[in-house]
């Protein structure tokens, strides 16, 4: 029987966090959007023209979010190693 070792894993298992919660969160937004030029291009009778607006600032939009969540990241680090040089702990 298997048993994973979240602590042992533990910076492992936080890197596969980041990583799945940006490719969500970027899925998501385009989706998202894509759906929503869908639905109003169905609404007015248009051709396309809505879904491509929609899609192109889904994926503007989820690279906005996707940029938050990585400075998110590595702010802290940051923040580390400049404690650590100045001797704060």
């Amino acid at each position: 029987m298997f048993v994973f070792d979240f602590k042992k894993n533990q910076v492992w298992t936080g890197n596969v966090q980041i990583v799945m919660r940006i490719g969500l969160t970027m899925a998501g937004c385009i989706m998202l959007c894509l759906f929503t030029g869908l639905k109003i291009d169905e609404w007015l009778g248009t051709k396309g023209i809505f879904l491509t607006i929609f899609t192109l600032l889904g994926i503007v939009g989820g690279g906005i979010v996707v940029y938050r969540i990585i400075m998110e990241v590595v702010e802290p680090e940051k923040e580390e190693i400049n404690n650590s040089e100045n001797g704060v702990n």
